[in-house]
């Protein structure tokens, strides 16, 4: 079962950095941004989540709290988080379940072999709990300049 613009995304718990957990629907009152990435402390990656951090202070300012996911250990989260000095919490999704609510878990290529793995997607959830907008197949380029557009014009309305 996957996530559907405009319908409630079904809650969920995800141990994350900081030793916290992450449960969606404590986050009420506010809008979310998840953004799913492949591997912590690759290039694209690394890129994405500094453009996240850099705009942190505007997400803030329009009520936005976000959250990165992959599927590595909470360990290597906390180590990219430290690293990169991110001011989210990276939830640690071994078992997939938060992938598979937003069904990101994908075949793709690298170096013409296929292996399954994340395909890079963000999601905007509104303060109510529904899926606003999403983006997927991310090219990290501009993309949290976009996601912030969205986000800064759903606090708007």
């Amino acid at each position: 079962m996957s996530v559907k613009l405009n319908q409630s995304v079904p809650d969920f718990s995800a141990p994350a950095t900081g030793d916290t957990t992450v449960t969606l629907s404590e986050l009420r009152g506010q809008q979310v941004v998840i953004y799913f990435y492949p591997k912590a402390s690759t290039p694209g990656c690394t890129t994405e989540g500094g453009d996240f951090r850099d705009r942190k202070p505007r997400f803030d300012a329009a009520n936005t709290v976000i959250i990165g996911v992959s599927r590595d250990g909470i360990r290597a989260q906390e180590n990219f988080k430290a690293k990169q000095d991110f001011s989210f919490e990276l939830i640690s999704d071994k078992d997939e379940t938060v992938c598979q609510i937003f069904d990101v878990i994908k075949l793709k290529k690298m170096y013409g072999k296929e292996h399954i793995g994340i395909e890079r997607s963000t999601f905007l959830i509104d303060s109510e709990g529904k899926l606003a907008q999403e983006w997927r197949g991310v090219k990290v380029p501009g993309h949290a300049d976009e996601v912030l557009t969205a986000a800064e014009a759903l606090h708007a309305n």
